[in-house]
């Protein structure tokens, strides 16, 4: 699987997505007009290891529904995400059995050697 969940308003995404010149055999699924399906969700748990993994702080809802004192729970995690898009850290990339989640600059650069060896 070679696919990248992103948001096509956002500007670091848009950035990413050009520095990593995805090919043509990449699938771009925009998370606000293509909803992620709860199968698509427990995959890339799967690969990265839990929904809190791929779950973003920084979203605006985060504050603003005090999530920050709350201890969510993994189940409660993917239901935001699900519920939300806001909630999933972007862009995630899924690159054959290989995730990479998030805009840190350590991550795109593991996706991008990643890349390359394809």
């Amino acid at each position: 699987m070679r696919k990248i969940y992103h948001l096509s308003s956002c500007s670091t995404c848009k950035r990413i997505i050009k520095e990593l010149n995805p090919d043509a055999g990449f699938i771009l699924q925009d998370i606000k007009t293509e909803k992620i399906t709860e199968e698509q969700l427990n995959l890339m748990a799967e690969l990265s290891g839990s929904y809190e993994s791929l779950f973003s702080r920084r979203a605006i809802k985060y504050k603003e529904l005090n999530l920050k004192e709350k201890n969510l729970s993994e189940k409660e995690y993917k239901n935001y995400i699900l519920n939300e898009y806001t909630f999933l850290k972007r862009p995630v990339l899924i690159i054959g059995k290989k995730i990479f989640v998030g805009n840190s600059k350590k991550v795109v650069e593991s996706a991008e050697k990643e890349l390359q060896k394809k």
